[in-house]
């Protein structure tokens, strides 16, 4: 597989390091990004959409797969303040900016791994898992993510899942009812997609 897709280990994408300023559920973050991470040059639709719908408790135990620079995780943390957020990913260069933005934000109730789907969190329970799927790395290890993600939840803990509707929403709706006891569509906007699937 060619290192210059965003979810390889290990980027190759000659550095081009850029600062986004944004306003996420009314917190003004600032992010580091750079060529090799999903959506370089600024927060994409989807993660957006999925970020303003978000609704999760104060004290909330959240797992963030798939983390990238950190849009999704970082303002978990700002809604979760008295929880803790666990961002997993398994591009480094995507961790190590993550970890960045989490102290240019002074989060600190965030830690950023790299992780090879949920090879670094197994074992340990959440309240809240989100994520913005890599669709790119095909639908196998999208699936991986709703099938081992469900195990890791606590009984009544929800998935909440962004999907474009031509990039598999039907068959993650499919996937996410056989393995859930109850699946809710939040949203929909511009072809996105907002799940929650509640264990």
């Amino acid at each position: 597989m060619s290192n210059h897709h965003y979810y390889s280990k290990t980027p190759e994408a000659k550095h081009d390091r850029q600062v986004v300023e944004i306003t996420l559920r009314g917190y003004p973050l600032k992010f580091t990004t750079d060529a090799g991470v999903f959506s370089k040059s600024g927060v994409d639709y989807g993660s957006k959409v999925l970020v303003e719908c978000l609704d999760l408790g104060i004290a909330d135990e959240i797992l963030d797969v798939g983390c990238g620079y950190g849009p999704i995780g970082l303002t978990a943390a700002k809604l979760a303040s008295e929880g803790h957020v666990t961002m997993i990913d398994i591009n480094e260069r995507a961790v190590e900016l993550a970890r960045e933005n989490a102290a240019m934000n002074k989060i600190e109730n965030a830690t950023i791994v790299e992780s090879d789907l949920f090879e670094s969190v197994k074992g340990r329970s959440f309240d809240v898992i989100v994520t913005n799927p890599p669709i790119r790395a095909g639908k196998t290890v999208v699936h991986r993510i709703y099938e081992e993600g469900v195990g890791l939840l606590k009984n009544g803990g929800s998935m909440w899942v962004v999907i474009q509707k031509k990039q598999g929403a039907p068959s993650t709706l499919q996937k996410l009812e056989a393995l859930f006891s109850q699946v809710i569509e939040v949203t929909k906007d511009k072809g996105y997609r907002i799940f929650r699937a509640i264990k």
